[in-house]
C-alpha cells in the first residue's frame, strides 16, 4: 500500500513564513536579553536602610547601608536585610526578564533563552 502525498501545497511558503517569524523572534529576544543585562534593578530592606543595586546580568553594583542600622551587637539583622534587598533585587530581574520576554514570545516558555 502506498501514502498518497499531496502535490504541493503551499508548504515551502508556509515553512519560510514560519522561519522568518522564529528568526526575526530570535533577533527580539537578543535584544531584550542585550538591553536587559545593561539595565540596573534596585531594592531596599529595613524601610530603606539598606539599598543593593543588581545588573541585569545579576551582579551587584552598590550596596548601600545606612549608618543607624550596623548595630555591633546584632549584625545578624544587617545580614537579613543585605539578604532580603539582594534577593528581591534578583527576583525584579528575574520578573522583568518573564515579563518582557512573555510580550515576545506570546507566553511561551522557550528553554535554554533566558
Amino acid at each position: 500500500m502506498r501514502a498518497r502525498i499531496p502535490k504541493n501545497m503551499g508548504g515551502n511558503q508556509n515553512m519560510n513564513s514560519m522561519i522568518k517569524q522564529a528568526q526575526k523572534m530570535q533577533e527580539q529576544i537578543t535584544d531584550l536579553q542585550n538591553d536587559i543585562e545593561e539595565r540596573e534593578f534596585t531594592a531596599t530592606a529595613g524601610g530603606g536602610a539598606v539599598e543593593v543595586v543588581v545588573t541585569g546580568k545579576k551582579t551587584i553594583k552598590a550596596l548601600t547601608i545606612k549608618p543607624e542600622v550596623v548595630d555591633p551587637e546584632d549584625i545578624e539583622m544587617l545580614q537579613d536585610l543585605i539578604i532580603s534587598a539582594v534577593n528581591e533585587a534578583v527576583n525584579n530581574v528575574e520578573t522583568t526578564t518573564e515579563n518582557e520576554m512573555g510580550k515576545i514570545t506570546g507566553g511561551v516558555s522557550l528553554p535554554g533563552l533566558f
